[in-house]
């Protein structure tokens, strides 16, 4: 291995991933390590396009969106293009996860006063039994 390199152990130990994921990710055409027989080598490029698809699933894009956005940095205009279109889909994303905790956040407060509810329910119908043995 070179400086310029890294197996695929290495790239698992420093992203936190399993070779399976290497390994879809590649099938998926989103990565391309150098081939070497079976041995994979992992190039500077691979390693930025992996932390930027880690980084896309994270803030749940579609391995289509990332794959989109990935090759859109080949367009030749200095990235614009690509931060453009990254922007609007993070924009796009931003209000959609909002709009997912705003929604969680009714469930919750719904289920809250379901368990006040409960409570309530349960105290009263134990407190004729007290009262029964008393």
């Amino acid at each position: 291995m070179t400086n310029d390199t890294m197996t695929i152990r290495e790239m698992c130990d420093a992203f936190e991933v399993t070779p399976r994921t290497l390994r879809f990710y590649e099938s998926k055409e989103l990565i391309f390590p150098l081939r070497l027989g079976q041995k994979r080598l992992f190039t500077k490029r691979d390693r930025a396009r992996l932390k930027l698809i880690l980084r896309g699933k994270r803030f749940g894009f579609s391995l289509e969106e990332i794959r989109q956005l990935l090759d859109l940095y080949h367009v030749g205009d200095q990235q614009q293009t690509q931060l453009e279109k990254t922007y609007e889909l993070a924009c796009d994303r931003l209000a959609a996860l909002e709009a997912e905790r705003a929604e969680l956040d009714r469930a919750i407060d719904d289920l809250k006063e379901q368990l006040k509810w409960g409570e309530k329910m349960i105290a009263s119908m134990q407190s004729p039994t007290k009262t029964a043995a008393e």
